[in-house]
């Protein structure tokens, strides 16, 4: 076996457990970045004056999907570099520039979500919006630990009283079966309030949209939120079922969560340059539209 990629197709059955994607969307996926990449290239090259002949310098150690392989095998395992690139026989810098270099291409390629993919089309928005509103969305945050900051002003800016560590944090939107996600924000300081963060996103809804959160979210426009329990009040009898109902319909934007960390570079303190976790992030985001078929590839000629 040469590497990672031999392995996967020699066995299809364990693709989705080798590199978070199915293999028809991994050939999808790389196909898209190779008709991007060329677009890119051909660009580059009507705009420079060549001095040296074309294909003229060192080739390639991985080919096109022998990266995005890697690139994916990282997201999924979140191995060192040195493992990475034992795996598919590079050097321990030579696979982290092409994880990087895949990374940026999944970000051009796959939009994290419906508003990324259909925001800039004023009428098409408007369009999904009208759709959305048959539904109750679903909201929830993830705080994610990354490295201390230096600066002792950052560090405050950065440290979550309620995880006791310095984090960034994700906020996503999703449909009310879990299955699409409707706009998400990432990257932004862990302290931050979750309904700050809402409201944030908010105004890219419908204006009678109606959605439903923790209780983090108790106070914002048109939210239905859990009973909160009272210092001095208990809940009632009623109130508790209410919550238990609401609960059973909540539940599926925490299975929205854990299937974005899957992707096992968020199930730890993130090592990367902390500047490149809301990358990563958004990423993952399309990585989980692209696996439950949420991206249209035929619109690629794929």
């Amino acid at each position: 076996m040469k590497n990672l990629l031999d392995y996967i197709y020699n066995e299809p059955s364990r693709v989705l457990v080798m590199l978070g994607v199915s293999l028809d969307a991994f050939q999808c996926l790389t196909a898209q970045v190779e008709k991007a990449q060329n677009a890119h290239q051909s660009e580059q090259e009507a705009a420079k004056i060549r001095i040296n002949a074309k294909g003229a310098g060192r080739p390639p150690k991985l080919s096109l999907e022998e990266s995005m392989a890697l690139c994916l095998f990282y997201l999924r395992h979140n191995p060192t570099f040195e493992v990475a690139g034992m795996i598919f026989e590079v050097s321990r810098s030579e696979a982290h520039v092409t994880f990087h270099w895949g990374l940026n291409w999944i970000r051009q390629v796959l939009p994290a979500s419906l508003y990324e993919e259909f925001g800039h089309d004023p009428e098409l928005w408007f369009l999904i919006q009208e759709i959305l509103r048959s539904e109750v969305l679903l909201t929830d945050s993830t705080e994610q630990s990354r490295e201390r900051p230096q600066d002792q002003k950052t560090q405050k800016d950065w440290y979550s009283g309620k995880k006791k560590q310095y984090t960034q944090k994700t906020q996503i939107l999703g449909t009310s079966d879990g299955l699409e996600i409707v706009d998400v924000i990432a990257g932004v300081k862990g302290p931050m309030a979750d309904i700050n963060l809402f409201r944030e996103q908010q105004p890219r809804l419908h204006p009678e949209q109606e959605c439903m959160g923790d209780k983090a979210y108790i106070g914002a426009e048109r939210m239905t939120t859990p009973h909160k329990k009272s210092k001095k009040k208990a809940l009632t009898d009623e109130q508790r079922e209410e919550n238990k109902v609401l609960s059973g319909k909540r539940i599926f934007i925490e299975h929205l969560m854990c299937r974005l960390k899957v992707f096992r570079i968020l199930s730890h303190q993130f090592r990367l340059n902390s500047r490149r976790y809301r990358t990563v992030m958004l990423a993952i985001c399309g990585l989980f539209r692209l696996k439950l078929g949420r991206i249209d590839f035929t619109i690629y000629d794929c």
